[in-house]
């Protein structure tokens, strides 16, 4: 009998983990989670990567490009990274430098081919932004699902502040 208190039980938890279950978030969510520790005014100051396809693109165009460019502090030197390629899209960053020390990181280059990967590049390309300058290097903290873009991101950034020999 308590076996079967048990079972009956177990498979009740089982029904409810499985009917509970999210797929993907709901449109107008945040991305949070573990990783979510920038702090909300780090978040509310990062300006948002827009993330649009080009004129004349299908469904799977170019990576998508950012459409209206920060202007440059001044005094400030730009340098561009490798444009570094995963499996969901290209990634590829801009990054201001004035006497040796990041002042911005822009994403020139964001995956944007399946709904999943828009809606991640639209997320943490302000995180990424935010940790970077924050970091003063490429030494940035990978985002608990947004893996591969975080990697990619730090990847083209470390090359555009070899150029700059910064970081």
């Amino acid at each position: 009998m308590n076996r079967a208190i048990a079972a009956l039980g177990g498979t009740l938890v089982g029904v409810l983990m499985i009917v509970t279950f999210k797929v993907s978030p709901e449109p107008g969510a945040t991305v949070g989670g573990p990783r979510s520790t920038a702090s909300p005014a780090a978040r509310a100051t990062a300006a948002p990567v827009p993330v649009v396809r080009g004129e004349g693109e299908g469904e799977r165009g170019q990576p998508a490009t950012a459409t209206a460019p920060r202007s440059l502090p001044s005094g400030a030197s730009s340098f561009t990274g490798p444009v570094v390629r995963t499996q969901f899209g290209d990634i590829q960053v801009k990054v201001a430098v004035v006497g040796g020390k990041i002042v911005d990181v822009q994403a020139l280059q964001l995956p944007y081919d399946r709904a999943r990967s828009q809606y991640i590049s639209q997320q943490v390309g302000p995180w990424l932004r935010s940790e970077a300058i924050t970091a003063q290097s490429a030494q940035i903290d990978v985002i608990s699902g947004a893996t591969y873009t975080s990697l990619a991101y730090a990847r083209s950034l470390d090359g555009a502040l070899k150029q700059a020999h910064v970081g």
